[in-house]
């Protein structure tokens, strides 16, 4: 759900109760825009677990750092990714930037409306469906372009699947 926030409104205390209960961790701003984001399905978050499993087993002999979800962007338009790969020595609430983040879709989810913010943050991103594909995504001159195969971690979309037990 798409919230524009004005100033003053009435809707600020439904964000602020949804953070005092703890209930916009995926919550996300486009741009200034609120996207009010649930909990995931069980399949989305079983996968989800899976491909942070997968990313802490290949990101310490490429020093990298794995997790998820976590604020990709700054304060006013920023994105969470289900789980990604950064830098070492990354800290803080807000990641500038990422080597690779992953979307695992879920019914009705904006995914693919991220492709232009992660084209500008990103080295490669993931999209994993629980019920089908694995695909990933370079970004090129301000754009992500789709490639069999990921760059950041060295294995075509294939491999990947198989690895999270989706083949």
């Amino acid at each position: 759900m798409k919230v524009l926030l004005p100033d003053e409104s009435p809707v600020q205390d439904l964000i602020e109760r949804r953070r005092r209960l703890g209930q916009d961790l995926y919550d996300e701003m486009w741009d200034g825009v609120y996207h009010v984001a649930a909990a995931p399905r069980w399949e989305h978050s079983d996968v989800q677990a899976r491909v942070v499993g997968l990313l802490l087993e290949l990101a310490g002999p490429r020093d990298l750092r794995a997790g998820g979800p976590f604020n990709l962007g700054e304060p006013h338009d920023f994105r969470v990714p289900d789980a990604g790969l950064v830098d070492a020595g990354t800290a803080g609430a807000w990641v500038a930037r990422a080597r690779l983040v992953v979307e695992v879709l879920s019914p009705g989810d904006e995914t693919f409306d991220k492709l232009d913010f992660y084209a500008t943050r990103v080295d490669e991103l993931l999209v994993v469906d629980p019920d089908g594909p694995v695909r990933c995504y370079l970004a090129n001159a301000g754009e992500m372009v789709e490639t069999l195969r990921s760059a950041v971690l060295g294995f075509d979309v294939a491999e990947i699947a198989k690895r999270l037990g989706l083949s």
